[in-house]
């Protein structure tokens, strides 16, 4: 350990190489942060300019983290990413014992969790875009490769919508994966986890319509059907080829979809995943049964299902205003 100097010294060490590596503005917040912590010394008769570094506790991160429960929850995670850097600068620095590991349990238990944004979407302007691509197959379209886009376009935005698979779950899709008789498909999804999908009547027609279609396209490939792309690449560069779809390319047709139907103003606020928003909200308001939802959307955690739940409350509004309004 090096020679043993203050608190307030060990502090303006600290900001002194804040100040190197980071912005100004970082480092005046990181100043302010300490300088909190200083006066919450102050108040347990600990002396800053007075009191050695060696002698330093993690017990004065928790007396912070408790006077900082008067500010907002925004100011809180600031000061107590400052004063963990300063926790470990004295350790790297090795000014002090430090015990990282319980520095950062007493953040875990004390201190104040970030609101978590409920997910939004505009659900009516989704069912527009999956009107919209429903009639893709309406259309006599003489150019095959439009005519294939148009077809693949539609399945693969109706399967998102009514599967709720991840936009490269999709893409990564194979024929062969696809049970047509059972109407499901077995992948292997996040987290490296086999998962059993189902698709529904219209999704199922949709793909069946697209590969009906493809046909001449896939028998010539020279392959197996089944290991071709459910999805598959229609443009110069596939050529006459039977290539997967990239998860770029998902998220184009999804955008060239919106495009279409909403106007250019309305392109990246519809994504792939607002469709998988669309799929667990739309199981929770047909059965309101959360352990469901979460199994057919394949959370590891409820909790992650439940942050959609505040959207499939129509009964509840109804029944509070048919309570307090009558």
């Amino acid at each position: 350990m090096t020679e043993n100097i203050s608190i307030s010294a060990a502090i303006n060490g600290y900001i002194k190489t804040v100040r190197l590596a980071r912005s100004e503005n970082t480092a005046r917040t990181y100043a302010n942060a300490l300088d909190f912590f200083k006066q919450v010394l102050d108040v347990r008769n600990i002396s800053p300019d007075e009191a050695p570094i060696d002698e330093l506790s993690e017990d004065a991160l928790a007396w912070t983290i408790t006077a900082l429960k008067v500010y907002a929850p925004t100011t809180e995670r600031l000061y107590l990413a400052a004063l963990t850097n300063f926790y470990t600068y004295l350790d790297a620095e090795r000014l002090a014992d430090v015990n990282l590991s319980r520095v950062k349990q007493i953040i875990k238990l004390r201190a104040r969790r970030p609101g978590q944004r409920l997910p939004q979407f505009p659900r009516e302007d989704i069912e527009k875009v999956l009107n919209s691509v429903e009639s893709y197959a309406k259309y006599e379209i003489k150019d095959e490769k439009l005519r294939l886009r148009a077809l693949r376009d539609r399945a693969f935005i109706i399967t998102l919508a009514d599967t709720g698979l991840r936009v490269h779950e999709a893409c990564d899709l194979r024929r062969g994966d696809v049970d047509w008789n059972e109407g499901r498909a077995i992948i292997i999804g996040k987290g490296d986890k086999q998962a059993v999908i189902r698709f529904s009547t219209r999704s199922m027609r949709a793909m069946k319509d697209y590969l009906a279609a493809r046909q001449a396209l896939d028998g010539a490939s020279g392959r197996p059907l089944p290991s071709l792309p459910l999805f598959a690449r229609h443009d110069k560069g596939a050529g006459f080829k039977v290539k997967p779809i990239s998860t770029a390319t998902g998220r184009n047709i999804v955008n060239e979809s919106v495009r279409q139907t909403l106007g250019e103003e309305a392109v990246g606020k519809i994504t792939p995943h607002s469709f998988r928003h669309y799929f667990v909200t739309t199981v929770l308001r047909a059965t309101g049964n959360l352990k469901m939802a979460q199994e057919l959307a394949r959370h590891s955690n409820i909790a992650v299902t439940q942050r959609y739940a505040h959207l499939s409350d129509d009964e509840l509004d109804r029944g509070y205003y048919e309570i307090f309004d009558k």
